[in-house]
């Protein structure tokens, strides 16, 4: 089995050699449960990321920056004085973190779809380089906080180590969250490979439908059948029992009927996502079997992507 440690961390991107892409895909893995105390660090860092991230992206819908370097720039000195404390690396990752909810924000507004004048922080999850954190072995790793460097465990899943044993490297960036019921820390890493491009022998068509795909391999048609629209459907259904339900016992709009809801459209998603990808995953597997092109309709670039 391959060693976390030795996986490199990417440098010289630019230095590929013409014919060669990177593709990166994002990993998640859980930490066991966390000692109150040492959870106790992760949760004061936490509220200074966030308090950092909040200052930062406000100031930078004020002034209508959306680039990383500019915001660093203006504010660095401030946010070090005011948590000295901190590990300086944090600003660093809160300013990329800043800029990139400033762009979208300001995007919408130039858009008019933005409802009020400032984003809002609700969610955080900490951003982390190569300074920040570093793995120690399969199995653990280690963080910089306020109060030095902390280590803890991660239990492994079958995923991770898909990526660890087929060659894939561990890039320098990762992000934490706090899972505050389980006291465990969610870490996403991003792994990176580079593959070789191949000019298509042959081309591998598509038709997307929104209960079938019909795919054109080798002169012969093979149709798919996904059964989104009975998932749709099955969730419709689910969704208005739950709403009748709840509205009679609490009233129209109650708390608890949008918990469920959302944890139902929630689920609703992510069975849709999981039928895409293994029919996406099976279409390019054969299309690398026989150096083709995948050829889909012109349904214009993001409706092409979302169906992929």
């Amino acid at each position: 089995m391959a060693n976390i440690a030795r996986l490199a961390v990417d440098e010289g991107a630019d230095e590929r050699p013409r014919g060669v892409n990177e593709v990166t895909r994002t990993v998640t893995v859980r930490s066991e449960r966390l000692p109150r105390r040492a959870f106790r660090i992760f949760v004061e860092l936490e509220g200074m990321y966030r308090n950092v991230v909040e200052q930062l992206v406000l100031h930078a819908v004020n002034n209508n920056i959306t680039k990383f370097t500019r915001l660093r720039a203006e504010r660095y000195r401030e946010v070090r004085s005011l948590y000295p404390q901190l590990p300086s690396h944090y600003v660093y990752t809160a300013c990329q973190d800043a800029a990139e909810r400033a762009h979208s924000f300001l995007k919408l507004k130039r858009m008019g779809r933005a409802r009020k004048p400032y984003p809002e922080v609700r969610s955080v999850s900490i951003w982390l380089d190569d300074h920040l954190w570093r793995a120690e072995g399969l199995t653990s790793v280690s963080l910089a906080t306020h109060r030095g460097r902390v280590r803890i465990s991660v239990e492994l899943n079958r995923h991770f180590l898909r990526y660890v044993n087929r060659g894939w490297r561990l890039a320098s960036e990762a992000k934490v969250k706090l899972d505050h019921r389980e006291r465990r820390l969610v870490l996403y890493l991003t792994f990176r490979k580079e593959i070789n491009e191949y000019k298509p022998k042959s081309y591998i068509t598509v038709d997307v439908n929104e209960d079938a795909e019909a795919v054109l391999i080798d002169g012969l048609v093979y149709l798919f059948e996904t059964g989104l629209s009975r998932v749709t459907l099955g969730y419709y259904y689910r969704r208005k029992s739950v709403q009748e339900k709840y509205d009679r016992a609490y009233g129209p709009g109650s708390r608890p009927a949008r918990r469920v809801l959302r944890r139902l459209s929630s689920n609703e998603r992510l069975l849709k996502r999981e039928i895409r990808w293994k029919l996406a995953a099976l279409i390019v597997r054969e299309a690398a079997k026989r150096q083709a092109a995948i050829v889909l309709e012109g349904l214009g670039k993001d409706r092409a992507k979302g169906m992929i």
